[in-house]
């Protein structure tokens, strides 16, 4: 005798619904080589317009590099997100993919771990790339560390805005102009953070880089949270 399927849980379903963003990114490669070339090409243009490194100090080379470091992430990260939703949407199978009998906040957490895990291998690429460009450097290998911690946590915060601005303007004309207008002003405090860490990465922890620490936990934190909560409405949009 056979029965009706067992309905997903809330983990198992953002799991699968990860899982079907990062076959589909594996198997095509556009979104991953487009947000790569576009990160690459804005920390590119960003290293060339502010000139060599002549005369200049470590703390300023670190400062440049992280700025322009996060400048690209966040642009790279408003473009998958973007990438993400609009391949869906040209399959049809976005409205499919809201009939899931699951909470609207696993589809969030889903689609959110989608487009993180390929912002994750282009901020691999992107942070040395910045720190070599620039002519900055980690002092130790503990602020290396540091370093890689400041990055998961930032693109976190970076990827949870810019999903939830993906799912609210993927059926918008203008959605390639609309969803960095919409989340670039949200996004502000968490690349202020991730910049003074990534500072205090390089240059020395000091305690108040732990207090940035908290403040930028508790944005990815809270974000998650409004953003799951507030998802059904972005869907329907």
């Amino acid at each position: 005798m056979t029965g009706r399927p067992k309905p997903l849980g809330a983990v198992q379903a953002a799991l699968a619904v990860a899982a079907k963003d990062l076959r589909v990114t594996g198997r095509t490669r556009d979104t991953l080589l487009a947000t790569a070339f576009f990160a690459g090409l804005v920390l590119l243009v960003q290293g060339l317009a502010l000139g060599g490194q002549e005369g200049r100090t470590s703390a300023a080379a670190a400062a440049l590099a992280c700025g322009a470091i996060w400048t690209a992430l966040a642009l790279a990260a408003a473009v998958g997100s973007q990438r993400a939703f609009a391949q869906e949407q040209e399959a049809g199978a976005l409205e499919q993919l809201s009939l899931y009998p699951v909470a609207p906040a696993a589809l969030y957490t889903g689609k959110l771990l989608g487009v993180l895990a390929p912002l994750l291998l282009v901020a691999a690429f992107t942070v040395p790339a910045g720190l070599i460009l620039f002519g900055a450097e980690a002092q130790s290998w503990q602020g290396a560390l540091h370093l890689a911690a400041v990055t998961l946590l930032g693109t976190l915060g970076l990827c949870a805005a810019t999903t939830f601005y993906g799912a609210i303007t993927v059926n918008l004309r203008a959605r390639e102009a609309l969803l960095p207008a919409l989340a670039f002003p949200i996004l502000v405090p968490a690349v202020i953070a991730a910049v003074r860490l990534s500072l205090g990465a390089l240059e020395g922890w000091t305690p108040e880089m732990t207090a940035w620490a908290v403040f930028l936990a508790a944005f990815d934190l809270g974000t998650i949270l409004l953003a799951g909560l507030l998802y059904p409405f972005a869907a329907e949009g």
